[in-house]
C-alpha cells in the first residue's frame, strides 16, 4: 500500500485539473449514518419510500419527521479531516471541483469554497415552497426545530399540516426539504456547472471518495474522466473492483497506472493522500 500511495502522490503532483466525487462514506467518521441506515425509529421504514414527491404528498408529517431527524443529526456532527483536506485543496487549486452527493452540509462547515462545491442531491438545510404559485427558497436554514411540533424526532405522532413548516412568503404553501428526491432530476445549474468544468479542459484525476462511483447519474462523471484518459483514485471502506480493474492495478507500471484503490476510512486516507499538496491537516481544537 505504501508503494501505491507513492505512485498516487506522483500522479497527484502532476495533475492540474482535479475532480472529487464524494458520497456518504466521507461523513461516516463524523458519526452520520448513511441514508439507508438512519437507525432508531426509522429502521421500521424504508428510507427510500420517504424520499419521493408522492410520499410527501401522502404523508408530509412522516416525511418531515424523518428529515427533521436527519437535520438534527447533521447539526450535531462535525466535519472530519477528510472534509478539511478537500476544503484546503480547493483553496490551493482553483482547478479543483468537488461534486458531493451528501446533503449534510459538513463540507461547507469545513469552509470548502462554495464556488468549488456542487451539491448533486441538494441539502438538508435548503427549503423551498411546494406551492405552484410561489418561488420561495432558502438555501441555508439551520434552525432546529423548524416548528415546535418537530422538536422530538422520535415521537412519531401525527403532526397536522398546520403545525408543519410553512412558507414565510406566501403563508399557505408547505415547505419541503431542498433535497433531490427519487424521480426528480439533478439541479440544472449543478449539472451545467459540472459540464462546464469538463468543457474547460481535460480532467487529469478524479477522486472517488466514500461512494461506489458505480451508480448513475453520478457514475457518469467517472466515465467521462476515463474517456478523457484521466486517472481514477477510489477511497472507500467497501470497494467493488472488477477483474479488469485489479489487473490494471497489479500489472501496469507506475507511470502507466490509470487507477488506484485505497480501502478504508476516508477520514484517514484523504489527508494522507493529499498531503503533498496541502500539508498536514489539523482539526479545529487540535493541540500539539
Amino acid at each position: 500500500m505504501a508503494a501505491d500511495l507513492t505512485s498516487f502522490h506522483a500522479c497527484l503532483r502532476s495533475s492540474s485539473r482535479i475532480l472529487a466525487l464524494v458520497g456518504a462514506g466521507l461523513s461516516a467518521s463524523s458519526g452520520l449514518p448513511t441514508f439507508r441506515g438512519a437507525g432508531g425509529l426509522w429502521r421500521n421504514h424504508d428510507a427510500m419510500d420517504l424520499a419521493t414527491p408522492d410520499a410527501f404528498a401522502a404523508d408530509p408529517s412522516l416525511v418531515w419527521q424523518f428529515y427533521s431527524a436527519r437535520r438534527a443529526a447533521a447539526l450535531r456532527a462535525s466535519p472530519n479531516r477528510a472534509h478539511y483536506a478537500l476544503a484546503e485543496l480547493a483553496r490551493r487549486n482553483p482547478n479543483f471541483l468537488t461534486l458531493t452527493q451528501n446533503v449534510d452540509g459538513l463540507s461547507l462547515r469545513a469552509n470548502h469554497p462554495s464556488s468549488q462545491l456542487l451539491h448533486l442531491h441538494g441539502s438538508l438545510f435548503a427549503l423551498k415552497c411546494t406551492s405552484f404559485y410561489c418561488d420561495y427558497s432558502d438555501n441555508n436554514n439551520t434552525t432546529h426545530p423548524l416548528t415546535p411540533a418537530l422538536a422530538d424526532p422520535d415521537s412519531h405522532s401525527f403532526i397536522p399540516a398546520a403545525d408543519l413548516p410553512h412558507c414565510p412568503k406566501c403563508h399557505t404553501g408547505l415547505l419541503r426539504p431542498g433535497v433531490v428526491w427519487f424521480g426528480e432530476p439533478l439541479p440544472w445549474s449543478v449539472v451545467h456547472t459540472a459540464d462546464s468544468f469538463f468543457e474547460q479542459g481535460k480532467v487529469d484525476l478524479i477522486l472517488v471518495i466514500g461512494t461506489s462511483g458505480s451508480v448513475y447519474p453520478a457514475a457518469g462523471y467517472v466515465d467521462r474522466v476515463r474517456a478523457q484518459n484521466g486517472k481514477v483514485a477510489i477511497f472507500n471502506i467497501d470497494v467493488d473492483a472488477t477483474d479488469s480493474d485489479e489487473e490494471r492495478l497489479l500489472d501496469a507500471p507506475d507511470s502507466e497506472r490509470m487507477q488506484w484503490i485505497f480501502k478504508g476510512d476516508a477520514a484517514e486516507w484523504i489527508p494522507k493522500a493529499l498531503e503533498p499538496l496541502i500539508g498536514k491537516i489539523e482539526l479545529p481544537g487540535d493541540s500539539d
